[in-house]
């Protein structure tokens, strides 16, 4: 209980000695309430995105500098992608996770590289800091993320980030698929409708991007 407390999860009564929630709960459940309607509110995007590319569609956010996958909506086919709502991933290695990362300061990039490291998880997987934070230049200059094979041989996604009205990250959304479908050659058709897809989302959620991020999508 006093970990508990010291962490803000529980309050002692210090006339009675009896524990009571703490307000680091109330903010927890806010939070996941918030996901919930955010959730809700995606789905048609989703939706929509799945059945133009065929592919399995995900929606996740950044937690605790983790790929938290909140929604997902599956491909008709037989060989799809396997990862589950509620399931976590690490950022660097995955593209939504990396379309994440794109959209914060560097500060914060570094301390999710010291905290949870680079492990190589399959050969194309990126290793080093100075690696990752070309990448994610060429993201924000590209418009959405792809993992190339880096999670899981065999297979490739495109991602792009949602923002909320200040333009401050919220989540972000992506298609996945065996690596023989999702192929090089498709990666600028996917890009453009997963952008497409999330850019919407956005504007249905008060964001209004400025005039050089719209030179910058009608020119990719």
């Amino acid at each position: 209980m006093m970990v508990l407390e010291q962490h803000r999860l529980v309050e002692k009564n210090v006339d009675t000695g009896r524990y009571r929630l703490g307000l680091k709960l109330y903010e927890f459940g806010s939070k996941a309430f918030g996901a919930i309607d955010l959730r809700r509110q995606a789905r048609p995007y989703l939706d929509r995105l799945q059945r133009e590319i065929s592919e399995t569609v995900f929606f996740c956010m950044l937690d605790d500098g983790q790929v938290f996958y909140i929604e997902k909506i599956e491909s008709h086919q037989s060989i799809r992608t396997g990862c589950t709502v509620g399931s976590r991933a690490p950022a660097y290695c995955t593209a939504v996770g990396k379309a994440m990362l794109a959209e914060l300061p560097d500060a914060e990039v570094n301390e999710i590289i010291r905290r949870w490291g680079l492990k190589a998880i399959t050969p194309n997987t990126i290793t080093t800091p100075s690696a990752l934070k070309a990448e994610l230049r060429a993201i924000r200059s590209r418009g959405y993320a792809i993992d190339n094979e880096e999670k899981e041989p065999g297979l490739r996604c495109l991602s792009a980030p949602v923002r909320n009205e200040t333009g401050k990250l919220l989540a972000a959304l992506s298609v996945s698929g065996p690596a023989f479908r999702v192929t090089k050659e498709r990666i600028p058709e996917i890009g453009k409708a997963v952008m497409q897809a999330a850019a919407e989302l956005s504007y249905e959620l008060g964001y209004r991007p400025t005039a050089v991020e719209l030179v910058r999508e009608a020119v990719g």
